[in-house]
């Protein structure tokens, strides 16, 4: 009731008004041709629902008229797509017909009921219409002016309701087919994952960089050496420039900006990973054998993101302590391990655990398994991706 009471006030109301009278110029035009066969549009509008472009017209004005507040409702959407299959045409062929009788209603509501109420208002000032009155009964005037507002009060609820049923049915027959459902959920799914990579490549790089500058500022602090501190801030600052650029990657792929993406940093350049951990304090003891500049891409690029992790929390929970790494080409895969000592104390800082379980992520996309806890008094992470693509 509070819904018919707001639809005059609501400019859906009459946008869906004009769409239920669109239909009435081909019945009004049909009506002068053969008005002794008034269901020939029924027939006529059968061959234009099989014509793919006409599902993209009729689904453009139905969003466009019918609903115009749903355009970011996935759940009430209208396709805007040609007919891709033959289902897609009996639908838009069904529409077609469905909308041809909702409009023949909607027409004689809109012609009978504000001619009545001209009628009732005729009768009421004692000028009665003697010739073919819509009224069926002659009501005394002072009843006639009680009735008068009354068709178009029923009018607007008629439009109202024919409107929803229209609305229901547009989104019912030119709503999205199963196969443009499920290529929507793809994208969105897709979306989702991007999203999930650039947080994890955020959280590596960044947190990476951050973690580096606050155990060198620390450090070079406690040691009063300005030798040492100039060594602990050109590492921050070489630190700071790597994950500059890491964050204008991401941003240029949020932007969607045309200026060329530059390379994700691959374990050809673990070095630097390396140089940064013992520029930190750290004794890094490296080993990394076998050709990793043939690596595959996924491999290379998400390998260096988890020797990059896996060094960070070194460095965050652990402090300067030493570090063992091994990254080797074995057949068929790439083993990489990073221990370290377990802290005897409380660690140098806090974290939520969402970096293990990036590792953990990265390693699962490609068809591998990454292993963190405590090894043998130690703490390790191990990781093995598969070098085959996976599918």
């Amino acid at each position: 009731m509070y819904r018919l009471l707001r639809a005059p006030l609501q400019p859906v109301t009459y946008s869906r008004w004009l769409h239920l009278c669109v239909p009435v110029l081909l019945l009004a035009l049909w009506m002068f041709i053969g008005p002794e066969m008034p269901w020939m549009p029924l027939v006529i509008v059968i061959p234009f629902g099989l014509v793919p472009w006409v599902r993209l017209a009729e689904g453009l004005q139905a969003q466009f008229l019918l609903t115009p507040n749903d355009h970011g409702n996935p759940e009430s959407a209208i396709s805007v797509t040609p007919s891709a299959r033959w289902g897609d045409r009996w639908r838009t062929l069904l529409w077609l017909e469905t909308r041809l009788v909702i409009a023949l209603v909607a027409m004689l509501a809109t012609v009978w009921l504000p001619v009545m109420t001209f009628e009732l208002i005729a009768t009421a000032f004692g000028h009665p219409i003697n010739v073919d009155p819509m009224v069926p009964l002659v009501p005394p005037r002072w009843i006639a002016a009680l009735l008068a507002p009354v068709p178009l009060v029923l009018l607007i609820v008629i439009v109202v309701l024919l409107g929803e049923l229209v609305t229901a049915a547009a989104r019912r027959l030119l709503g999205p087919s199963a196969a443009e459902r499920l290529t929507a959920l793809e994208a969105r799914t897709e979306q989702l994952l991007e999203r999930t990579r650039i947080a994890r490549e955020l959280h590596d790089s960044i947190g990476h960089a951050l973690t580096v500058a606050v155990v060198q500022a620390g450090a070079a602090r406690a040691a009063g050496n300005p030798e040492f501190t100039d060594r602990a801030l050109s590492a921050i600052e070489e630190t700071g420039r790597a994950a500059l650029e890491d964050l204008e990657r991401v941003l240029v792929v949020l932007r969607e900006s045309p200026q060329a993406v530059s390379q994700r940093p691959t374990l050809t350049e673990a070095d630097r990973l390396l140089d940064s951990a013992r520029a930190s304090g750290s004794e890094v003891d490296a080993q990394l054998t076998g050709p990793l500049d043939q690596l595959p891409g996924p491999v290379t690029r998400e390998g260096y993101r988890i020797l990059q992790e896996a060094l960070t929390n070194v460095l965050r929970h652990c402090g300067p302590v030493p570090v063992r790494v091994r990254v080797e080409m074995a057949v068929g895969r790439l083993d990489m391990e990073v221990t370290n000592p377990l802290p005897e104390g409380p660690t140098v800082m806090s974290g939520s655990g969402s970096g293990l379980r990036g590792m953990r992520e990265r390693a699962a996309l490609l068809g591998g398994e990454a292993e963190t806890g405590p090894y043998e008094g130690s703490w390790r992470v191990r990781a093995r991706l598969p070098l085959e693509r996976i599918g």
